[in-house]
């Protein structure tokens, strides 16, 4: 039980850290809108490369803090019926779904995602603008935010079946 206790400790810290260190991509995100406004709006001079970038950034946000938003409970939930069950009944519930749908969900998108991740390096994928900017980096991003995100699913499956097994929150 230690062990497993442990475990989800360690899962939800690489959550959390990550996290911290991630939702900061807000603050360049904000620079590139605020400088492409006053750019294109004021000087009458737009720039195509901060459309990209400000969709990297979002991107890059979006993705790397899905294990996060897992971890504080923040993604979209429909609780017409959860709501009003039992913990247990909700722990069946979460543990079936896990297995039937989460961990095969995101095993799909990371595999895809690693085959254009490496496909996008090997080719040293850019842009298609007069200007052209990489794009592999940005590519590599979805199989680590893929990563990210199966560890804390992992994480709080074993919550939810210690919850199961022992009747203890971890």
């Amino acid at each position: 039980m230690r062990a497993i206790q442990s475990f989800v400790k360690w899962l939800d810290s690489i959550s959390e850290w990550t996290g911290r260190i991630f939702v900061w991509t807000v603050v360049p995100l904000t620079i590139i809108v605020v400088f492409e406004v006053i750019s294109r709006y004021v000087f009458g001079h737009p720039h195509i490369w901060c459309l990209s970038i400000f969709t990297w950034l979002y991107g890059v946000h979006f993705m790397l803090l899905a294990g996060y938003t897992l971890l504080h409970k923040r993604h979209i939930a429909i609780d017409i019926l959860y709501a009003h069950w039992t913990p247990r009944v909700q722990a069946v519930v979460d543990v079936v779904t896990y297995l039937l749908f989460f961990f095969g969900f995101v095993g799909i998108i990371l595999w895809a995602g690693v085959g254009v991740a490496k496909l996008s390096w090997t080719i040293r994928e850019t842009t298609a603008t007069t200007s052209p900017l990489p794009l592999y980096p940005y590519k590599a991003v979805l199989p680590i935010a893929m990563v990210l995100l199966m560890l804390q699913g992992l994480s709080e499956f074993l919550k939810r079946l210690v919850f199961l097994i022992k009747g203890v929150q971890l």
